[in-house]
């Protein structure tokens, strides 16, 4: 399927997602149906890996990623975990196998968490 046809079947006519987003690693439900909406923000990602190896504060290898969920309070994600602080940023892991990161959240903006598109799969 084209990326763009794959977004067109996530994305629901108000932006939201239409299908909950899992862990691609472990399935654990990340966020309900309807709970994020679609934006388009290019991030930097480190590469997927588990926990302890993303707060390091090394330079690693990674991903400039475009397509992410936008969820603007931490309480609306089903299971989700966070890194220590790297730099300004924390990174987003599965909370239940801690793989990740899978998305992305600023200290400067309490209210916007990224979810990588391309780092979760949906049901």
């Amino acid at each position: 399927m084209e990326p763009e046809e794959q977004v067109n079947e996530l994305v629901s006519a108000e932006g939201r997602n239409r299908k909950a987003v899992l862990c691609q690693r472990c399935g654990s439900r990340v966020l309900q149906p309807g709970a994020a909406l679609f934006s388009r923000r290019q991030l930097f990602l480190p590469s997927m890996r588990k926990k302890p190896a993303l707060a390091d504060g090394s330079n690693p290898e990674g991903d400039f990623l475009q397509e992410h969920w936008l969820v603007d309070d931490m309480f609306t994600f089903e299971n989700v975990g966070f890194t220590k602080d790297v730099g300004n940023v924390k990174f987003l892991v599965c909370a239940d196998c801690e793989i990740g990161p899978i998305g992305w959240h600023c200290l400067d903006d309490k209210n916007s968490f990224y979810v990588a598109l391309e780092r979760v799969s949906h049901e």
